[in-house]
């Protein structure tokens, strides 16, 4: 199979905008609980009446400042409740949102500014604003700070301004105006701007939402968000939330605040990249280890992927599932409860999650539903749903979706999904556009039900110097599942055979360096230490077995320091920048490939 499309639930919208989400929820459903916002070590509730009134009154203070329809004005914060007033505020008052992530360079801010011509910028707190302040072009003529109390500002700023304005400016909104731009954050060059429509954004949470409806329109269900709402896959679970009515919460501080806040809003599902399960699956690990119990969590591992792997065959086994009982008891419950308790599924993007982590979870009693999208197809193109789902693969394409693989294996889609097209950039739109279809820039298969498999990228295929075509994600993504791995990047592009730069999971070598008694050891002394070479070498050994010899890592070096958003080294979906590695560790990478 080389083609399959997906006939639509929700069809393409021909009237309308994201506003009516809101406001429609409000009028038909008042006293309904569709959010709530931190409060202390709480949450307080708010009704969708309540949501939208203060949605309108920051609207109007937009207004009053001056904001007019069509203008765009940028968002720079962390994923919080004001993240979502201010997103649909902007489009109550007729303007486009633009997305900037928090940890974003002033160069970066200067370029995003300039190129989106932004005319208002709302900043987290006054350190970003300071940031900000030294790029500041004169066309954009207001910056709000949100710790500052920005939504209190505004409403009280718009006090004059009438309802009847901000509905004539929310009736202007149809399909095809432009919703957002967001930049790409870009492994290579300028971050383009990506165009998406209020019907693009109608069209993927509304088939979203209804093909995963056990999920987003489950009674009672709720979810809480902690990838950046800066990032398109968190902004269509925040606008699909909106869109099911599903009850929604917010975590602007995952490092710190994560587990107390995901166990006292108790999500029934949330969504993650690969990354976040694989330290909550390392760090029980890890646990077990030191409570002399590794061997009972191992086991149960085991015992969770063979009664996922069964589950597939529809085959039932006393035996199986007698110990899988057990092991709920002792093991499975913990790995729920670290995600709440509450959880049932959760929904995987941005980077490969493996079939042996999705059938762990899955045994395990979350089942996690992995997906595939790009920010020019607003997030997900493809969905594993509850009903319907192969683990390992990334799904179907979503309801009004099509999917097709071209001669050379790439990934093409077609659908009301796709962008408009890359912010006044003629020459990249004619580099991804074939007609209708979007070129993705990856490789993948179809199976014969049309489940779809991403095998790589199409620009990061390193060939050798022997002329065989590796694909390094394959590699990465079984070395990364080891628990003191914590990024790397696989080399040997016209070398005679392929290596890795690796780095150290900081928290797991706590544990290692206290186990192996190395006391007063630090990653400089450790990095040419034989015990540690030793275990990453057992988990290249493992990663090889996914590959032919030709294919396999040789030689590896550890890394002294983290690949970092802040470093430079990974995009703020956590995707490498495999440029800026190269040529920062050009000597290191030299090193290996010398005799």
């Amino acid at each position: 199979m080389n083609e399959v499309t997906n006939p639509a639930i929700i069809p393409a919208a021909t009237a309308g905008n994201l506003t009516n989400l809101i406001s429609e929820r409000a009028w038909f459903e008042p006293e309904r609980i569709t959010m709530s916002r931190p409060l202390g070590d709480g949450w307080q509730p708010l009704t969708a009446r309540q949501v939208e009134e203060e949605i309108r009154a920051t609207a109007k203070g937009l207004v009053a400042a001056g904001i007019a329809i069509g203008d765009r004005v940028a968002i720079m914060a962390r994923t919080r409740y004001e993240w979502t007033i201010l997103d649909f505020a902007i489009w109550y008052a007729g303007g486009c949102v633009v997305p900037i992530y928090e940890t974003s360079s002033a160069e970066q801010v200067d370029w995003i500014l300039n190129d989106s011509a932004s005319v208002g910028l709302i900043v987290e707190t006054p350190t970003h604003k300071e940031l900000v302040n030294s790029v500041l072009p004169s066309h954009t003529k207001h910056v709000w700070v949100m710790t500052d109390d920005v939504l209190s500002t505004l409403r009280k700023a718009g006090a004059q301004i009438s309802d009847d304005e901000i509905d004539r400016r929310r009736n202007a909104l149809v399909p095809d105006t432009l919703a957002t731009l967001i930049y790409t954050s870009g492994t290579t060059g300028r971050p383009k701007g990506v165009q998406l429509t209020h019907g693009n954004f109608l069209a993927e949470c509304g088939n979203v939402v209804e093909g995963a409806s056990d999920l987003f329109l489950k009674p009672g269900g709720s979810t809480l968000l902690f990838l950046p709402v800066a990032h398109v896959f968190g902004r269509m679970v925040e606008i699909g939330a909106i869109h099911a009515g599903l009850h929604l919460a917010h975590c602007s501080d995952p490092v710190g605040r994560l587990q107390p806040d995901l166990a006292s809003f108790k999500p029934s599902f949330v969504l993650a990249v690969p990354r976040i399960f694989e330290k909550i699956y390392n760090g029980a690990e890890a646990k077990a280890d030191a409570a002399g119990k590794g061997k009972i969590f191992r086991k149960a591992a085991e015992v969770a992927i063979a009664y996922s792997q069964a589950k597939d065959k529809r085959g039932f086994n006393p035996l199986l599932t007698l110990k899988h009982g057990l092991f709920d008891k002792l093991v499975y419950s913990k790995i729920r409860a670290a995600m709440g308790g509450a959880v049932e599924a959760a929904i995987s993007g941005g980077a490969p999650l493996g079939a042996r982590l999705g059938h762990f979870y899955r045994g395990a009693g979350i089942t996690i539903l992995e997906g595939y999208g790009l920010t020019e197809t607003t997030a997900g193109a493809t969905l594993n749903l509850t009903k319907n789902i192969r683990v390992g693969s990334v799904g179907r394409p979503i309801p009004g979706t099509t999917i097709k693989i071209a001669d050379d294996g790439e990934v093409l889609i077609k659908g009301p999904i796709v962008m408009r097209g890359y912010w006044q950039n003629d020459g990249a739109n004619q580099e991804v556009f074939d007609g209708q279809w979007f070129k993705s820039g990856d490789l993948g298969r179809l199976d014969e039900e049309g489940f779809l498999y991403i095998t790589g990228r199409k620009k990061e295929i390193i060939v050798t110097a022997g002329g065989k075509n590796v694909a390094p994600a394959v590699l990465e993504d079984r070395l990364r599942a080891h628990p003191l791995v914590s990024q790397c990047m696989v080399v040997g592009d016209n070398q005679p055979f392929i290596a890795s730069l690796i780095t150290i999971d900081q928290d797991m070598l706590k544990g290692w360096v206290a186990a192996n008694s190395k006391a007063g050891a630090t990653i400089d002394t450790l990095i040419n230490d034989p015990d540690l070479i030793a275990v990453v070498q057992t988990a290249v050994d493992e990663a090889n077995k996914a590959v032919s010899k030709a294919e396999s890592i040789r030689k590896f070096t550890i890394l002294a320091q983290d690949f970092t958003i802040a470093g430079g080294e990974l995009t703020a979906k956590l995707s490498l920048k495999r440029h800026v590695i190269a040529q920062k560790y050009a000597s290191e990478i030299a090193a290996l490939f010398t005799k």
